[in-house]
């Protein structure tokens, strides 16, 4: 088992890794040499991502659990700990919500969506920091969104439960820093992707949850939070309606609330589709079993890539070379004014001569 761990170069824990943004980047850290271990509630499609890895010469161990259950995450920490090695990766994926005006909510709605996507962030990080802080050493990832800083209309526990792990990581970070903890925590505000929590999550809206405009593939979210495992940012915007969302909050709130107003209640309604009158199977309680992989139903208008990741993932490049074009444009005018200045002073002589 020893040697066994020597060949893996990191072992990477993925909560909600059964479909999604989960599966995607399972995918991208098992592809890039990592032992991956999936934590999701669906037995069924654990296994058969499990597979996939492992057909591709990766390694995974699948545990099947409920981020609301903190002795469930404690306790698979530690057989991940056992079976695959020291955990050098956490993140945080598993969300649940709710498509419903606040009115219409539950109490029991609100106390799950809370206890899967705030609560089984706790459980996670404080799992993971029960053996990264003695070794001094792992990374934490938080996979967010813009809504954990601008609410929006129709997902009032979702939003109130991702402010609420913003809270929950400065908090920490800034406790991990007192101490002069090596172990990194960082968040990945994502804007809308193209998942099948729009085919899942409990609704009430008459039709069918879709995402706002613009979509993109989960492929890109993964790519960001692979990145993020390995550059210590604070936080990581994925999408430029992730940054907009962020910014046009600060600056305009008010402005904001009605363009959502006008917007986000009928653009997250898929009229195409309506919600069957006898309802349809969701996954707040339990998981739906059914053959769920990492794309939602909006492939032919999700986007591919994401140029405002590229550009804040090359900042230091970019930075870089607009100093150094500046540097150049700066010494470029000192040069015509030195010239210009040797002319007025040659033609000064030459009218003095005379």
């Amino acid at each position: 088992m020893a040697s066994s761990h020597k060949e893996q170069k990191e072992v990477v824990v993925i909560t909600g890794a059964s479909a999604g943004i989960g599966r995607a980047t399972a995918l991208a850290f098992a592809r890039s040499g990592a032992a991956v271990a999936l934590l999701a509630r669906s037995r069924e499609r654990l296994e058969e991502l499990a597979r996939e890895i492992e057909g591709e010469g990766g390694r995974a161990l699948a545990i099947t659990l409920d981020v609301a259950d903190a002795d469930q995450v404690e306790r698979a920490a530690q057989q991940i700990e056992i079976e695959l090695g020291p955990i050098h990766i956490w993140v945080n994926n598993a969300m649940a919500t709710v498509f419903s005006r606040a009115t219409d909510m539950t109490a029991q709605e609100y106390a799950r969506v809370t206890e899967v996507t705030y609560l089984g962030t706790v459980h996670g990080t404080l799992a993971a920091l029960k053996y990264m802080r003695p070794r001094n050493y792992g990374t934490i990832i938080q996979v967010g969104s813009a809504l954990a800083y601008r609410g929006i209309p129709l997902q009032s526990a979702y939003c109130a439960a991702k402010f609420a792990v913003r809270g929950f990581t400065d908090s920490l970070r800034v406790e991990l820093m007192h101490e002069n903890s090596r172990v990194h925590l960082t968040m990945v505000q994502l804007a809308a992707f193209n998942t099948p929590q729009f085919d899942w999550a409990r609704c009430r809206t008459g039709a069918q949850p879709r995402p706002l405009a613009p979509i993109f593939q989960p492929e890109v979210a993964a790519d960001a939070i692979l990145w993020s495992a390995r550059h210590r940012r604070r936080e990581l915007y994925v999408g430029f309606p992730a940054l907009k969302a962020v910014i046009g909050n600060k600056l305009l709130p008010s402005l904001l609330d009605r363009v959502l107003c006008r917007r986000a209640i009928s653009g997250q309604m898929d009229f195409s589709m309506p919600v069957p009158e006898t309802g349809r199977d969701d996954n707040l309680f339990s998981p739906v079993e059914s053959d769920f992989g990492a794309h939602g139903r909006f492939d032919a208008q999700a986007r591919n890539g994401s140029l405002q990741l590229m550009l804040t993932q090359q900042r230091r490049l970019i930075l870089g070379v607009a100093v150094a074009v500046a540097g150049i444009a700066t010494l470029a005018g000192g040069v015509n004014v030195y010239k210009n200045g040797r002319k007025k002073k040659n033609r000064l002589e030459k009218l003095l001569r005379r």
